[in-house]
């Protein structure tokens, strides 16, 4: 258990880098941590950041931009409003013009010391 606290420290870690606006995926997170196929452990990371209100949540989706953690976030659309409140676009749970809006982690920061 205290390896999967760690992993989702670091999770959390780059989670709370994502700039205002922009959103990421599952599987740049992993990748940018050395551990490329873990997007769903990120996943699972993300839903336990619910009750920690400086992880960014919100902008994790996954790697065709949809809004696959939704049903995670109280309310009904909760997660969408929080984009769009940010100036995102979204249109049947798709982030419209996604890749214009995506960061990566593994371009935007140095890299990761495992």
């Amino acid at each position: 258990m205290e390896n999967s606290a760690n992993f989702f420290d670091k999770v959390y870690a780059v989670a709370k880098q994502i700039p205002y606006g922009r959103v990421t995926s599952y599987g740049a997170i992993a990748k940018y941590l050395g551990t490329a196929r873990s997007a769903r452990m990120v996943g699972w990371a993300m839903n336990a950041s619910h009750n920690n209100p400086t992880v960014p949540a919100h902008r994790v989706v996954n790697r065709k931009g949809l809004l696959t953690g939704k049903h995670h976030f109280d309310g009904t659309n909760l997660m969408q409003q929080l984009l769009e409140s940010e100036g995102i676009t979204i249109k049947e749970n798709q982030i419209q013009k996604f890749s214009a809006v995506f960061w990566d982690p593994n371009t935007e920061l140095p890299a990761h010391s495992k």
